[in-house]
């Protein structure tokens, strides 16, 4: 028995103002206060005066089309502040799609990667489908005269109603815009986004940065090596505290009885939750570059970077980055004298998920292969990769480095361990293998630092970027834990002079001057004002 043709046209204004309202429901965690889609209201007058019969009745399909487009746009909203903690801005997030298909790919292999693209296609024809359908509910339906005069007094309020909400007077405090408020906040984004691409433009051209040798550290190996998502959640959130702690405390003691000296603080990175290649662009270049737009234009331009400074110095100058398995054009523009991405490692493990060797075999690697080969003092960039999501399996750092070979040793924990698509059924998991990857990664860079880092080397071991606020939380800092470790504690000084403190455990945010943490950019800084030609103090800042 079908029901009623004004029975089916409620309905289907009760599942529209639904699905526009969804997005905003995910984003804010409830459905109250305001539970009325205004653009509901107007579309399901509008369409009951409408014919459902000849060329008009095309018109479902083409809101059906508008109206998945603006659900996606909504839920990759809520996507990306679970994954990154901001709004999503369609002209500079759009490219990231390739990079989720990417680590689909990773975790789940190519096959399983290409059937969830595909199923996902198949289930968003469906919902165009369906969304016609519901549409074709809506249409025609007021054809006898209190029809009419309903669907005219719908039209007509919800026409006022939405110009006095956007005029910002709310006549109807439960109601509200969703998809107006999508299209003008991307909008804004948009000429917004496009004022500070020129004006990033023409200040990069301004501050014109020269190639300027490093004097100071000439002879000496100097090792930055980001943690895949080492951020201050890690130290100071008590849940993630009880792993972390210990492990730093353990760092303090090997280090000390291998007579090297640890500073640590902390320092603003300009991304959350992924986009690693930002944080490494910010501290090779002093520019804090927090989208992949400032990425390409610093990449396309003439600005110099630490890459520069240190072959001006006369280090070689290389970079080890274990999670690159296509094309790496961004590497040859930095001019990195050497590139060792993933198939330039000679691993004979497993890779283990997304993560494509464990990071004990990648200090190995540059260890062995890599650094001690080369006579020349060497600046390498070195990215660990093991703290990244899925967190799963979990490895023991191993005690003799000759055990490590050529890595088939790992093959033992291929399958050790829960599944990605087991372990993320329950986000309490989740997390306590978040912390304990990064006790693995920080476990496997002290037992390199101990038994390989001297008077001659100064290494600089900090965070990318806070991970994912549904790992950390929304409301977390940016901030990452940087560690300068050194047989030569007189290389610590200008960092202890700007606020580190000696010990591997960092201050506070609220120690810091107003709480205001400096960025990653300002590392490139702080080395030539150290070690530079004129070897400049720089300004201290002291930690009470």
């Amino acid at each position: 028995m079908s029901l009623p043709s004004p029975v089916r046209w409620l309905l289907s204004l009760v599942l529209l103002n639904g699905v526009l309202l969804a997005p905003v429901w995910l984003l804010h965690g409830e459905l109250a206060p305001r539970w009325i889609a205004l653009e509901a209201l107007l579309l399901a007058g509008l369409l009951a005066l409408l014919p459902s019969a000849g060329r008009i009745a095309g018109l479902r399909w083409l809101l059906a089309g508008l109206i998945m487009a603006f659900l996606l746009v909504g839920l990759g909203e809520v996507a990306t502040h679970l994954a990154f903690g901001r709004s999503l801005n369609l002209y500079l997030d759009l490219p990231l799609l390739l990079s989720v298909f990417h680590l689909l790919e990773g975790n789940l292999g190519v096959t399983l990667a290409v059937l969830v693209a595909l199923g996902v296609t198949v289930l968003l024809v469906f919902m165009v489908w369906q969304l016609a359908k519901m549409f074709g509910s809506l249409q025609g339906r007021a054809r006898r005269a209190p029809s009419v005069t309903v669907a005219l007094v719908v039209l007509a309020a919800s026409g006022v109603l939405i110009a006095a909400e956007l005029q910002r007077d709310r006549l109807l405090p439960v109601a509200r815009t969703p998809l107006l408020d999508t299209l003008l906040f991307q909008g804004q984004q948009l000429v917004e986004t496009r004022r500070a691409h020129r004006d990033f433009a023409e200040r990069m051209a301004a501050t014109p940065v020269e190639v300027t040798a490093l004097p100071g550290l000439a002879d000496r190996d100097v090792v930055l090596i980001f943690v895949e998502s080492y951020g201050i959640s890690a130290l100071f959130d008590d849940r993630y505290a009880e792993v972390l702690g210990p492990r730093l405390d353990d760092m303090a003691e090997r280090l000390d009885a291998a007579d090297l000296s640890v500073a640590s603080g902390l320092l603003d990175s300009p991304i959350r939750g992924g986009q690693s290649w930002l944080a490494h662009a910010t501290t090779l270049s002093g520019l804090r570059i927090d989208n992949s737009l400032w990425y390409r234009l610093m990449l396309d331009s003439e600005r110099t970077t630490l890459v520069d400074d240190f072959r001006a110095t006369g280090h070689r100058t290389l970079t080890v980055m274990p999670a690159i398995t296509m094309a790496w054009p961004e590497g040859r523009a930095y001019g990195f004298d050497e590139i060792h991405a993933a198939e330039d490692i000679d691993y004979a493990g497993p890779p283990l998920n997304w993560v494509t060797m464990p990071d004990q075999y990648t200090l190995h690697h540059f260890e062995q292969r890599i650094r001690q080969p080369i006579e020349s003092p060497l600046f390498a960039q070195i990215a660990l990769i093991s703290s990244h999501a899925p967190w799963t399996p979990i490895l023991p750092v191993l005690d003799d480095w000759s055990a490590v070979g050529d890595g088939s040793v790992f093959a033992r924990w291929e399958d050790a361990g829960e599944t990605p698509e087991q372990l993320w059924q329950d986000l309490e998991r989740v997390r306590d293998h978040y912390a304990r990857s990064l006790d693995y990664a920080l476990g496997a860079s002290i037992r390199w630092a101990e038994d390989f880092v001297d008077d001659q080397t100064l290494v600089i071991l900090l965070g990318d970027h806070q991970a994912a606020p549904l790992i950390t939380g929304g409301n977390a800092s940016g901030a990452v834990p940087v560690h300068v470790i050194s047989g030569d504690a007189s290389l610590l000084e200008p960092f202890l002079a700007r606020g580190f403190v000696p010990g591997t455990r960092p201050p506070r945010p609220e120690r810091y001057p107003d709480g205001e943490l400096p960025g990653q950019e300002v590392l490139r800084g702080w080395l030539h004002e150290a070690f530079g030609a004129d070897e400049a103090p720089g300004a201290s800042l002291t930690i009470p």
